[in-house]
């Protein structure tokens, strides 16, 4: 999944733009539906909590990844409500 690439890349590197966060969750339900951004929301909090275990300089960006994640999971949510 190029998702998970893109997210592994910004984390490597520090950086994200919010148009990047965006767009790849877009992407991630285009390609899978809501259920592959649950997947991906899932796979980043597990991974936010090891790498604070081990203290990983960019923990803070892998934590806004999955804030946004939540954040699209619920505007998705609410999307659907309204209509």
């Amino acid at each position: 999944m190029r998702a998970l690439d893109t997210i592994a890349e910004s984390i490597r590197t520090g950086y994200a733009h919010p148009t990047t966060l965006l767009n790849t969750f877009i992407q991630v339900e285009n390609e899978g539906g809501l259920g592959a951004v649950r997947r991906i929301e899932r796979q980043l909090h597990l991974s936010v909590q090891g790498m604070r275990d081990r203290q990983h300089p960019h923990s803070d960006l892998a934590q806004t990844w999955l804030n946004s994640a939540r954040a699209y999971l619920i505007t998705s949510a609410q999307r659907r409500q309204a209509v």
